[in-house]
């Protein structure tokens, strides 16, 4: 009887098999379909807009004259400073977590755990944050651009320094045991051993952080960074835009010609996109190291 009822479940139990792997194929075409299609028709809405003159003119009334070359100039600059405030200090708590504290400590397991909390949390909690502390509050430096790359670094400061301690733990113990047993301090092991050889997946974890930096556009709207810019930056306390809001300006608009430029900065904060992520894998295959 036990083998009756044990033959008469195989059966059963391939169906659901089968029926959850088609269910995850069919949720998988569902995803790239509705990818293909938005891409289609953003490629397609914004070819003829897409040009030199999308990052030579500054934002206009008028569709026809219009520009985003404060906002891409904003982008970079933004993106720069977020680099300069997120790299260092998330490659120096990743390297002090993994090389010098101690992992069993209580405190230690505290900060890994609220570091892995804080890369869920939603943009939007930043943009409250950085409101309520940095452009009002203790700091109230405004909704400038200093602002703005203090907040997004604080929005990828978690993905680096999760990166950076994945990339310094997948170095083999051997690396630092040969290097220490050769009379090496531990601060020469992390610093000529171990940080050389965790370069290649640091590098990839930053650069893929900087590429959610590039596409984060509500917490610059909460601290009121403008839509409207018709100059250049010219220093850290310049009002600023940056391509994601003059998208979405250009988009609330009612005239077709914004509905195009908007297509073409889609397109071209697009290619900004896989150009970095291009670097990223081109940078992890090259010094890439099997141990």
């Amino acid at each position: 009887m036990g083998t009756v009822a044990l033959d008469g479940a195989r059966p059963r139990k391939r169906f659901l098999n089968t029926g959850f792997l088609v269910v995850l194929w069919l949720c998988l075409a569902i995803g790239v379909v509705s990818l293909i299609v938005l891409l289609v028709y953003v490629f397609v809405q914004g070819a003829p807009a897409f040009g030199p003159r999308l990052w030579r003119r500054f934002p206009s009334f008028d569709p026809a004259e219009a520009g985003a070359r404060s906002a891409v100039f904003g982008t970079i600059y933004t993106v720069a400073l977020t680099a300069a405030f997120a790299v260092p200090l998330g490659v120096g708590a990743a390297v002090y977590l993994e090389e010098f504290a101690d992992r069993d400590h209580w405190w230690s397991r505290l900060i890994a755990l609220n570091i892995q909390n804080l890369a869920g949390v939603p943009s939007i909690v930043y943009g409250i944050l950085g409101l309520a502390f940095i452009a009002r509050g203790p700091l109230g430096l405004g909704p400038v651009i200093l602002t703005g790359g203090m907040i997004l670094a604080l929005l990828v400061l978690p993905m680096v320094i999760i990166a950076s301690r994945e990339a310094i733990r997948a170095v083999p113990p051997s690396i630092r045991d040969g290097a220490m047993a050769l009379g090496a301090t531990k601060w020469q092991t992390t610093w000529r051993q171990v940080l050389p050889a965790a370069v290649p997946g640091i590098a990839t974890g930053i650069i893929l952080a900087l590429s959610r930096a590039i596409g984060e556009a509500a917490p610059l709207i909460m601290i009121g960074a403008f839509v409207y810019v018709p100059f250049m930056p010219t220093g850290l306390d310049s009002k600023f835009t940056v391509l994601p809001i003059q998208i979405f300006d250009w988009v609330a608009r009612p005239q077709a010609g914004f509905s195009q430029l908007a297509a073409a900065a889609s397109m071209l904060l697009l290619l900004i996109l896989l150009g970095m992520n291009a670097i990223a894998i081109t940078l992890r295959n090259r010094y890439r190291h099997r141990w």
